[in-house]
């Protein structure tokens, strides 16, 4: 691989940028912690609440009990001091799918769409490993998979970084796409992990096929689900610069984007995807948090997670 794909900030991103994002976690909370609630707790029993204490039973108090877990309506009901017991939760498979094709290999705004799918996938996956969960994940793109079991380990991790980097490094724009890469990572998906994961899917605001509608929604019945889908401004508005010429693997393109017809149809398509997701994320009751290259990646995920903490999700 040339070194200078490793000089080339918001383009291609590095292995060692995604070990730095290490450092990011602090930033914000993403996984409640015991006695903590965090702010994407919500729309199932235990979504995205990371590692914490459960309530497991009620028996009569022993010397040394802590006082404050004494049960008051069991005490008042039986005449007799009653304390409530509690235990860790165990750790749970989280599963990171991270799209790298080529139709992320684009961006007007801060980064490419898919070195931010990178940011967020490595943010996710320290965050994970500092609660002690398993951590494994899928690498898809254009033409190949790349699976890393989850394990309680560093290295499970680092193994997901590396082949990330090496994927987003290797991208280009005369690949050629396939047709439904997201659908094939969520049909691998459903076939390894084990009811009671996390599943962290990133991947393009434009991959939400059918087929892949249906394998989230097979997925999202034993798994909880955190749906991540990457934009970039263009992908929603057409400026009216006059005429553009693209082309592409010998094919070429010409939009006249003063046309205001065309830049109408071009925003309204861009709605119907966003409403599709959002109709899909209400469906099944799962976690939707939508990124754009347009602004910086903590504070949109911290916007996020305000905005469901007032609505009390």
């Amino acid at each position: 691989m040339p070194t200078a794909y490793l000089t080339e900030p918001g383009i291609r991103i590095g292995l060692a940028e995604l070990i730095d994002m290490r450092h990011r976690v602090r930033e914000i909370q993403l996984f409640s912690r015991p006695g903590q609630r965090s702010p994407l707790v919500g729309l199932h029993h235990s979504k995205l609440r990371g590692r914490g204490v459960d309530f497991d039973q009620v028996r009569v108090y022993q010397a040394g009990d802590d006082v404050r877990n004494i049960d008051w309506r069991v005490t008042a009901r039986t005449q007799e001091p009653h304390t409530k017991l509690f235990h860790e939760e165990r750790e749970r498979p989280i599963f990171i799918l991270v799209e790298q094709s080529q139709r992320l290999f684009f961006g007007s705004g801060l980064m490419f769409k898919s070195v931010l799918a990178a940011q967020a996938a490595a943010l996710f996956g320290w965050a994970a490993l500092g609660h002690n969960d398993r951590i494994g994940g899928l690498v898809f793109g254009d033409h190949e998979h790349h699976e890393i079991k989850p394990r309680r380990s560093k290295q499970s991790l680092l193994q997901l970084l590396n082949r990330l980097a090496r994927t987003n490094q290797s991208l280009h724009t005369e690949a050629l796409g396939q047709a439904d890469s997201l659908g094939l990572a969520l049909r691998r998906a459903r076939e390894v992990l084990r009811p009671g994961s996390l599943a962290i899917v990133i991947c393009d605001e434009r991959a939400l096929t059918e087929a892949a509608q249906q394998h989230l929604a097979m997925l999202s019945r034993h798994c909880d689900l955190l749906l991540m889908p990457v934009s970039d401004p263009l992908d929603h508005a057409l400026p009216a610069a006059g005429l553009l010429r693209f082309a592409q693997r010998g094919a070429q393109l010409e939009l006249d984007t003063l046309d205001a017809n065309l830049r109408q149809l071009y925003r309204q398509q861009a709605e119907a995807r966003v409403q599709r997701w959002e109709v899909l994320a209400q469906k099944l009751r799962v976690v939707l948090m939508p990124l754009s290259t347009q602004s910086e990646m903590i504070e949109q995920l911290r916007a996020a997670l305000d905005q469901r903490s007032r609505n009390g999700q």
